[in-house]
């Protein structure tokens, strides 16, 4: 399977436990990858047989920064469900990074990552 990959989407959302977090906010970086087959747009050239990966960012970065998530478990889930109902693509595999987290020890991130495929008659 062909992928799609975009790196390093970044944005300042309103997510987690703690109210200060959801008030304050905290930067979040999303890593995507989208499995499909883009042999047509290899073969064609045409932007039309293939995804147009700049509405997948601007999807992640609205999904982000518009809504608010007690943990960013559901807001990876989110974004991952949107990805499938609105792009074809057969699976999405996100990486969400809250960068420099409030919390002690300093860490760089914390982070999930999840794989979600297209139901089959999706």
């Amino acid at each position: 399977m062909d992928k799609i990959i975009l790196k390093g989407i970044r944005f300042h959302g309103y997510h987690g436990v703690a109210e200060a977090e959801r008030q304050l906010g905290q930067k979040y970086e999303i890593d995507l990858e989208l499995m499909t087959d883009l042999s047509l747009a290899g073969r064609t050239d045409d932007i039309d047989n293939t995804i147009d990966y700049a509405h997948v960012v601007q999807l992640a970065i609205e999904i982000g920064t518009q809504g608010s998530f007690q943990l960013f478990e559901a807001l990876a889930e989110t974004i991952a469900g949107k990805i499938l109902a609105q792009f074809q693509v057969e699976e999405v595999r996100i990486t969400l990074k809250k960068l420099s987290p409030p919390i002690e020890p300093t860490l760089t991130y914390a982070g999930v990552e999840i794989r979600r495929k297209r139901k089959p008659n999706a």
